[in-house]
């Protein structure tokens, strides 16, 4: 049998088990939030007087409690009494015993534990080094769990923090592991989750961002593990566009992105859903509430599908002017933060929202530029591409991006001094064949010259045909004003 009581005595619940334990119910009641204790104690009983085992101290570590009481039974007796709780030490263990001692041995009042307690809590807290209450960030933790090679491995997590860097987030700390073959249910192995979810919270995390796609079943079964809100990469680049996204399209767009996602999600008592309704994984224009089914939310994407059909006409409008004024067009593609849209500023002398973070930009910008000899060319800057974008997310900006089928020219801008450039590259190449655009003519631009040094910047031009430049420097401009020009008008060089 078990008992749970609050700090002020007052029983919360009582609970009958069987020979192998018992079953703790949903402390929702109590909830956890930023605190480093719950606020329970569980006092339960042990057959054949048994002392505090490992599952006792799972439980205590996962759910956050005071203590743990452990009374074990001799001839239906009680026989010797043990407690357990959380520690603050930086040994190996995160916990400390007291105990076993004869069951009226255990020389503690009611007031002596809410003292001992409160010394506990204490030093939990000082020791989650640089947590401000007052922050209301939320504190992640990064999860990869990969068959791909250490280095590979290694890089996407250093995307995935800049990603949440992106979306505010404070990183306090990345787990990797290699495994020869992915758990369906937990990509890692049970314990090996378990231990995880303690670690991060014993570090004050409140969320944990997992590098790969989770499945829902999977994502409904970490999260019935921890209070801890559980996400995979696909929510955190999703929940960046929730920010970013101004114009109409964008926000339709990121809205059918967000329900085609969450559709196959919403099943089941939802308690993975229900804790992502609010703050990361589930703000923006899409968000709902978790009793919505699905044939709401069916009907929802088919409206959206519908408005998006309808912004596409007004595209297509938009663009035949364009194409009848015989204007070239030129649009700025690459991977998300090399610095599209400070080109296009600095070229045109606009104003376009530029910031050092992924996907600053969401929506499409053009503008008219003027060359010598009295020509004009329109320049559009689009969303930047990333590895692995989101399907819901690739189909829904899908229709933003068909503009770029008729452009004349593709700027394909890279950053330079990013040491992932290569397989950044690869990636951007990737989504263009995906959409019937690996043939366009375009124009590698290395970016962001000024953050290497000369001789790499040449070596690297050199091997892949293309010019380098400093966004941020308007006499490196010159290069590209030229090489447009040789692109677009090669009789007049």
């Amino acid at each position: 049998m078990g008992v749970l009581i609050d700090r002020s005595g007052a029983v919360f619940h009582v609970i009958v088990g069987d020979a192998k334990g018992i079953f703790i119910p949903e402390l929702t009641a109590y909830p956890l939030g930023k605190k480093v204790l719950r606020g329970l104690r569980l006092i339960h009983t042990h057959l054949k007087s048994e002392e505090i085992n490992r599952d006792d101290i799972t439980d205590l570590s996962l759910l956050r409690l005071d203590a743990l009481i452990v009374i074990g039974l001799k001839d239906g007796e009680p026989d010797r009494i043990s407690l357990a709780h959380l520690s603050s030490s930086t040994s190996e263990k995160t916990y400390e015993l007291i105990g076993p001692v004869p069951f009226h041995g255990m020389d503690m009042t009611f007031e002596d534990f809410d003292h001992f307690i409160e010394l506990v809590e204490e030093g939990l807290r000082t020791e989650r080094k640089g947590y401000d209450l007052k922050d209301n960030r939320e504190r992640a933790v990064l999860v990869s769990v990969s068959t791909a090679p250490r280095l590979e491995q290694e890089d996407s997590v250093e995307e995935l923090k800049e990603l949440a860097r992106s979306c505010n987030v404070i990183v306090l700390g990345e787990v990797l592991q290699r495994v020869k073959k992915i758990n369906p249910k937990y990509l890692m192995g049970e314990g090996k989750v378990k231990d995880l979810v303690i670690n991060a919270m014993n570090k004050g995390a409140t969320l944990l961002i997992f590098d790969q796609d989770l499945t829902p079943s999977q994502s409904k079964d970490i999260s019935e593990i921890t209070e801890l809100k559980v996400i995979d990469r696909s929510q955190l680049i999703l929940d960046i566009f929730a920010r970013r996204a101004h114009s109409r399209d964008g926000k339709v767009q990121v809205e059918l992105a967000q329900l085609r996602y969450r559709l196959p999600r919403l099943t089941g008592k939802g308690t993975a859903m229900s804790r992502l309704m609010g703050g990361i994984g589930g703000r923006g224009p899409g968000e709902m509430k978790l009793e919505v089914d699905r044939r709401r939310v069916r009907e929802k994407i088919a409206i959206l599908e519908k408005e998006l059909k309808s912004l596409s006409r007004a595209r297509k409008q938009r663009k035949a002017r364009r194409v009848a004024q015989g204007i070239p067009i030129i649009s700025i593609v690459g991977y998300t933060n090399a610095g599209k849209s400070t080109i296009l500023n600095n070229l045109t002398k606009s104003r376009t929202f530029v910031e050092d973070k992924m996907f600053a930009t969401l929506d499409t910008a053009s503008r008219r530029l003027r060359f010598p000899k009295e020509r004009d060319v329109i320049i559009t800057d689009t969303v930047g591409f990333i590895r692995d974008l989101p399907k819901d997310l690739f189909a829904a900006f899908k229709t933003t991006l068909e503009e770029l089928e008729d452009a004349d020219l593709l700027l394909h801008v890279v950053d330079i001094s990013n040491p992932r450039f290569e397989q950044q590259i690869q990636s951007v190449e990737k989504i263009l064949a995906d959409l019937g655009l690996a043939d366009k003519p375009a124009l590698l631009v290395f970016n962001k010259e000024d953050l290497v040094s000369t001789e790499e910047s040449e070596a690297i031009c050199l091997r892949y045909s293309a010019i380098s430049m400093s966004a941020v420097k308007p006499k490196s401009f010159e290069k590209l004003i030229l090489a447009i020009e040789a692109h677009l008008w090669p009789a007049y060089r």
